[in-house]
């Protein structure tokens, strides 16, 4: 059987080794991992997922005490409706952002921005034009639009001098949902330059109900190769979520997809803006421990760690900080959740929260622990210190182990 070398991901004259790191917020893919899919001649994703929050973290900024304090008044209201990002500090946050990744870059590869459409920021079209517009001015190679149908997001950056220059790609996990986004976006004569296929044992946000496990990756590709097939459109296809081995990848390549996109095996490597402790989780994981809930107030079903600090955490709302889930109105499902709760147990000092949960504050403090299905295969990739402790691995390492690896062999650390 080939090996994931063997192949190529094409975008016109430029050839890629075929791997793709996804994009994991918050500033779980970091400068760092995606600059290294981009020395190694892949493609690295960074995340806009609370860029205000990286960026005061990674450059000195202080964008969230800003926002809080012009907010702070507000902090006791369940009406959030008041509570607006600052456009410019925006565009500011995620220029920074992307500008770090750009000046760094070294490699044929490519370094790309996930932005997810989910994140609504009480003005749901305002903020993603920003965010979309800011990352194109600081010289992103490419966009994945992520987490909702983007029907609209082409649209928002029609007349920016990249619209035709950079990547534009967009995730699906049906065929439908890849329909209407080509419908709605075809008077623009603009498509995509590749689509992530995302099937039910991926990270994180899933784009299926509560039957996912109903669902296969590779009849979902299959499904949309050949419609594009029939509809002579030639748009490169990278499935993602369950791929784990090198002999994963390359079977997926050699029945025709352009590449793959891979996370799972980078969450427990040094450059992972994971805190240490958490990958060590990671490692140690059961299959037991994987689960998927309705607690993410976006609406979508989400994968996690069973004994993630999050869940059941019933955090007062931090939207005046943070408040990038907020929809057009300033609501939020985990709002209305935690006021049910403290209107339920008047006078308790904390409350306890189980259907939903406070995602900007849990995710900025790295305590919901989103993770693929095949998370509790992470311990065969390593070994073990003599203190009990997995090794770490380095995002070299894996991405070079998806690249030339064969029969299912997955390389230890030396």
């Amino acid at each position: 059987m080939k090996c994931v070398d063997d192949y190529r991901l094409k975008f016109g004259k430029q050839e890629l080794v075929p791997i793709m790191i996804g994009g994991m917020g918050v500033d779980i893919s970091t400068v760092d991992l995606a600059l290294e899919a981009a020395r190694l001649g892949g493609i690295g994703h960074i995340s806009d997922a609370m860029v205000k929050t990286v960026s005061d973290r990674r450059y000195n900024t202080k964008f969230v005490k800003a926002k809080l304090q012009l907010y702070k008044h507000n902090v006791a209201n369940p009406d959030k409706s008041a509570v607006q990002f600052d456009i410019g500090r925006l565009i500011e946050a995620t220029h920074l952002h992307v500008d770090a990744a750009m000046s760094a870059k070294k490699g044929s590869g490519l370094v790309f921005i996930n932005c997810m459409e989910k994140l609504t920021m009480n003005a749901p079209k305002e903020t993603l034009r920003a965010r979309l517009r800011a990352a194109l001015d600081a010289g992103i190679d490419g966009i994945t639009l992520a987490a909702g149908l983007h029907l609209g997001s082409f649209a928002l950056i029609e007349d920016h001098p990249r619209f035709r220059d950079a990547k534009l790609g967009i995730i699906v996990s049906s065929l439908r949902a890849l329909q209407l986004f080509l419908k709605k976006t075809s008077r623009l004569n603009r498509l995509p330059d590749y689509i992530v296929v995302e099937g039910p044992l991926a990270g994180g946000h899933l784009g299926f109900g509560m039957d996912w496990a109903q669902y296969d990756l590779a009849t979902i590709v299959a499904e949309i190769a050949q419609y594009l097939r029939a509809e002579h459109l030639d748009i490169p296809l990278i499935p993602a979520g369950g791929i784990f081995t090198g002999s994963d990848a390359a079977a997926f390549l050699e029945a025709g997809a352009a590449a793959v996109q891979v996370a799972t095996r980078f969450t427990v490597t040094k450059e992972c803006g994971l805190p240490d402790p958490v990958k060590q989780e990671y490692f140690k994981a059961s299959e037991e421990q994987i689960v998927v809930n309705q607690i993410s107030p976006t609406g979508y079903p989400m994968r996690m760690l069973s004994n993630s600090p999050a869940i059941g955490d019933g955090i007062r709302p931090n939207c005046e900080a943070y408040g990038y889930l907020l929809d057009a109105s300033g609501n939020c499902s985990y709002i209305t959740a935690y006021n049910r709760e403290v209107a339920a147990h008047p006078g308790a000092r904390r409350v306890s929260v189980m259907d939903k949960t406070c995602l900007c504050t849990q995710m900025r403090n790295f305590e919901l622990w989103t993770c693929g299905h095949l998370t509790y295969r992470l311990k065969d990739t390593t070994r073990r210190d003599e203190d009990g402790s997995y090794r770490l691995l380095t995002a070299e390492h894996v991405f070079r182990d998806y690249q030339f690896s064969r029969d299912n062999r997955i390389a230890l650390p030396e």
